[in-house]
C-alpha cells in the first residue's frame, strides 16, 4: 500500500510560482507513475500532467510551459514546478500513482491518491 502526501499550496498571486510535493511511502516509487490531477470548486477534475517511471511527461494544453514535472527517486517524491500562474489555476491539486497505468489522465487508472493540497490564485 502507497501513501500520498502533497505539500507545497498556497495563496499566490497571478504572475507567481508555487512548487509542490507529492511524498510517497510503502513501497520505493521508482517503478510507478504518477500523475496530478486538480478540481475546481464546481467543477470537474482534470488531468493535466503526468510523469512515467521512465521520467517522460505529459502536459496538458492548459500547463504545457509554466508547469513542470520532475522526480526524485532517492526521496521517494516527485514534484510540480508552478510558474505564471493564473485565476484559473485554482483549485485543489491531488497527487495519484500507479504502478500500471492504462491512460495517463485517466483517473480510474491509478490506485494511490494524495489527500490534496489548495492552490489559490489571487490579486
Amino acid at each position: 500500500q502507497v501513501r500520498l502526501v502533497e505539500s507545497g499550496g498556497g495563496s499566490v498571486q497571478p504572475g507567481g510560482s508555487l512548487r509542490l510535493s507529492c511524498a510517497a511511502s510503502g513501497d520505493s516509487v521508482s517503478t510507478y507513475s504518477m500523475c496530478w490531477f486538480r478540481q475546481a470548486p464546481g467543477q470537474g477534475g482534470e488531468a493535466f500532467v503526468a510523469i512515467d517511471s521512465d521520467g517522460t511527461p505529459s502536459y496538458s494544453d492548459a500547463v504545457k510551459g509554466r508547469f513542470t514535472i520532475s522526480q526524485d527517486y532517492a526521496k521517494n517524491a516527485w514534484y510540480l514546478q508552478m510558474n505564471s500562474l493564473q485565476p484559473e489555476d485554482s483549485a485543489m491539486y491531488y497527487c495519484a500513482s500507479s504502478r500500471y497505468v492504462g491512460g495517463w489522465n485517466v483517473p480510474g487508472t491509478y490506485d494511490y491518491w494524495g489527500q490534496g493540497t489548495q492552490v489559490t490564485v489571487s490579486s
